[in-house]
């Protein structure tokens, strides 16, 4: 088969040359546990903390505000259950990521916390005046992540933020902003959003390393207990590789931002330029999303099926998010928002990172289209099809 475009990039890429390039010297020299007093833990240590600064400095955060988990699932139930206690009130947005959904789920069922459900517009954003009319005196948490990694939508994170203050001086503020972070501009301070949700194989590091940035100040209970790691808030030998990897990632990844941005934009009106012939087909979410993710629908096919039409012909594509994949019914972020059902079966997600170009764009369009097509010739045909 000719070459492959890889088009899954918000499931996690691989990780950059220059982060395989750093780890494979740290292993060779200074493998070590980080809690061990001898010399090679202490440079093991110091690994650490280079890498928490570097990663605190890709969001505006304080290096002893970052706590290393195992991943944006992990930061962000720390999130939820370190800091919620029983009878507590939550906002959450309808559109999270599955983690967030189904931590508050769990924390509901459990007759925990009550959690009040928003629902986005047609592009997928929150109002603030939902937002405000849901605030009540138990409300301890609002969690509305950054950016929404199936239909690219950004949420103006700071102005929710605002709003909640000042309808609820007390209430803490999370965002998940593992689809956010190292493409698009972020301040957690000046955002006002205490608890930020981060991950690691997102930018280029290694899976299997994420954080939570907790402003100081904010008390919040380890989920996981045994030793002192993290300053006693996650307990557990440090996954210092991928710490090491997240490091290097966050800056290389700050370094590029708004330069990676502005060519991802132009390598998604590219691929849409293409996508667009094959009528009919529509766009989901705002165009001016995240600048590497494009969600189109072909109604009358299938999501699922056309991915898998796609990898035989050598695109990889997802029709939804990895966490929820292999789910028969449509993606709830598409019901949100309001999608029918015909045009939330029939989305494919199309995500890149920083080696596609734009030809690479219009070469899998062109592919994309081409499947597109055969799998409509065969419906009407009353064929089977891979993609119907």
């Amino acid at each position: 088969m000719s070459e492959r475009f890889e088009l899954d990039h918000n499931a996690g890429g691989r990780p950059r040359l220059e982060v395989v390039a750093a780890l494979e010297a740290w292993l060779r020299e200074d493998a070590a546990n980080p809690s061990s007093v001898h010399a090679s833990g202490r440079r093991a240590r110091d690994a650490v903390e280079d890498a928490r600064a570097s990663v605190a400095n890709l969001v505006g955060a304080e290096p002893d505000e970052v706590i290393f988990t195992s991943g944006g699932t992990e930061a962000n139930d720390l999130a939820l259950g370190g800091t919620l206690r029983a009878g507590d009130h939550v906002v959450a947005s309808a559109i999270e990521h599955a983690s967030v959904l189904r931590a508050l789920e769990h924390l509901a069922n459990g007759s925990q916390v009550t959690v009040t459900w928003l629902r986005p517009d047609a592009q997928g954003r929150i109002g603030p005046s939902d937002l405000a009319a849901a605030l009540h005196p138990k409300t301890r948490l609002v969690t509305i992540g950054w950016a929404n990694g199936e239909i690219g939508t950004v949420q103006d994170v700071a102005m929710l933020a605002a709003c909640a203050k000042r309808r609820a001086p007390g209430v803490l503020f999370h965002s998940d902003a593992v689809q956010a972070a190292g493409t698009l501009s972020i301040d957690a301070r000046r955002a006002g959003v205490p608890l930020l949700s981060l991950s690691g194989h997102k930018i280029g590091a290694l899976p299997g390393v994420g954080a939570l940035v907790v402003e100081r100040g904010v008390a919040i209970a380890p989920r996981l207990r045994g030793g002192s790691q993290e300053r006693e808030r996650r307990a557990g030998t440090e996954n210092v590789p991928g710490i090491v990897s997240f490091g290097v990632a966050a800056r290389l990844a700050r370094d590029a931002r708004d330069a990676e941005a502005r060519r991802a934009a132009r390598v998604k009106a590219a691929l849409w330029e293409v996508l667009a012939t094959a009528a009919p087909v529509e766009r989901l979410g705002p165009e001016d999303g995240l600048p590497g993710t494009l969600a189109v629908s072909f109604p009358g096919l299938r999501g699922d099926a056309l991915v898998l039409a796609l990898d035989l012909a050598g695109v990889a594509a997802s029709a939804g998010s990895a966490c929820a994949a292999g789910a028969a019914e449509p993606s709830p972020v598409l019901l949100a928002i309001g999608c029918e059902a015909t045009v939330a079966r029939g989305m494919i997600r199309l995500s890149f990172g920083p080696g596609f170009g734009e030809d690479d764009a219009r070469s899998a369009a062109a592919r994309i289209v081409d499947v597109v097509r055969r799998a409509r010739t065969a419906l009407k045909r009353g064929a089977p099809s891979r993609a119907a």
